[in-house]
């Protein structure tokens, strides 16, 4: 190559070179700056877990035995014709609030009143008789030796005879007046009538097997209910030292009925299912139990005093039994082991493993582990206001 080409060459390629060096350069430190910011960010640690946490509390405990009850009327009666006659009137309206001997229904009683009116005259004739037949004795014992014997003897034994028919009338006026009574219809107790069987105008037999309307009594009523056999010695424990309180609910709701008091444990238990069937009345002053409705029975057995609670919520089971996260106070978890006693309302008793004040995470558990760092909140604030 001529030196004039080497030396164009030159001095044409060297600015060019320092570019490439400078540039070179200048990429390198921005390399190494990244991996020098990207470092700390690798080593941060990760971001705290979102959770639901609840503190452990010392409160009193209602300890609840859960069952299946039917509600039954306290007293049910189908009111029925005693005498046969037309249905003269009907008194009552279905549906109708009914008191103890208020009258229902009446039946012709003319037929009836005229049956007591001729045992009042019959027993008026013989009372006649007797009369005059105590008369024709004070005639004979007048006489002395004139009348014989037999005479006067006959005579005491007409006065018997008549003086027993006069009782034996005497029994024909109750009978009478009591079948004309059962003419008058009332309610044998305090209750609600249903829908009406007869009509009135129509003919009613005492045979009649259907009845005028059927009288349930709702004040008080009863629950009907069953329990695990194995619950009976408690049962029993808890009866003698006192009434036990029953709270019926709504089926699926759990809505407050009523509130009322165990009756009776029945005397055998059912082996088909084994169980025990108790008897429970409630006032039902509001009318929310009705004869036929199923409902959730709660019976309280007793209640635990000051005792560590838990949502039953941050309760959780694994392998090795039950346990909860408790949070620590650097703002992570660790797996805690409990022992569960009663849990009913959506609080769980703590028996063993954990005290009073202890943060438990309720909500969030599936994405933790022993040592996760978490953000909690209050389980109470999230749950939306009533």
């Amino acid at each position: 190559m001529p030196l004039v080409a080497r030396r164009t060459v030159l001095r044409i390629g060297t600015p060019i070179a320092l570019v490439l060096v400078c540039a070179a350069v200048l990429v390198g430190r921005e390399l190494r700056g990244s991996a020098a910011s990207a470092a700390p960010e690798a080593s941060a640690a990760p971001p705290a877990v979102p959770v639901e946490a609840a503190a452990a509390q010392r409160r009193d405990v209602p300890v609840y035995l859960t069952g299946l009850g039917t509600v039954q009327a306290l007293n049910t009666v189908t009111v029925k014709s005693r005498v046969d006659g037309q249905l003269q009137t009907v008194s009552f309206q279905e549906g109708q609030h009914v008191t103890a001997g208020q009258t229902l229904a009446q039946i012709d009683p003319r037929p009836f009143q005229a049956a007591l009116d001729q045992a009042k005259a019959t027993k008026a004739k013989d009372e006649a008789q007797l009369a005059n037949a105590q008369l024709d004795l004070t005639r004979f014992e007048n006489l002395h030796q004139y009348a014989t014997a037999q005479s006067v003897d006959t005579q005491k034994a007409l006065i018997a005879q008549l003086q027993a028919q006069i009782e034996g009338d005497q029994a024909a006026i109750d009978n009478a007046a009591t079948q004309l009574s059962y003419t008058t219809i009332t309610s044998p107790l305090n209750g609600r009538t249903g829908i009406r069987l007869v009509d009135q105008g129509n003919i009613v037999h005492a045979t009649d097997t259907g009845g005028l309307v059927v009288i349930t009594q709702l004040h008080p009523i009863t629950v009907i209910f069953t329990l695990p056999e194995e619950d009976l010695p408690e049962i029993s424990a808890a009866m003698a030292k006192g009434p036990l309180t029953v709270f019926a609910d709504t089926r699926g709701d759990d809505k407050p009925l009523d509130q009322g008091t165990l009756q009776l444990v029945d005397n055998q238990i059912d082996q088909a299912s084994g169980t025990i069937r108790l008897k429970a009345t409630f006032p039902n002053k509001s009318n929310q139990l009705w004869p036929g409705q199923f409902v959730d029975v709660r019976l309280l057995l007793r209640t635990e005093q000051n005792v560590v609670t838990v949502p039953s919520t941050a309760i959780q089971r694994g392998p090795d039994g039950l346990y909860v996260y408790a949070v620590k106070p650097d703002a992570t978890v660790e797996l805690r082991p409990v022992g569960i006693g009663q849990i009913t309302g959506g609080a769980a008793v703590v028996e063993t493993g954990l005290d009073a004040g202890t943060s438990v995470v309720t909500a969030g558990q599936y994405r933790l582990q022993p040592g996760t760092r978490v953000q909690t909140r209050d389980a109470a604030a999230s749950q939306p206001s009533a």
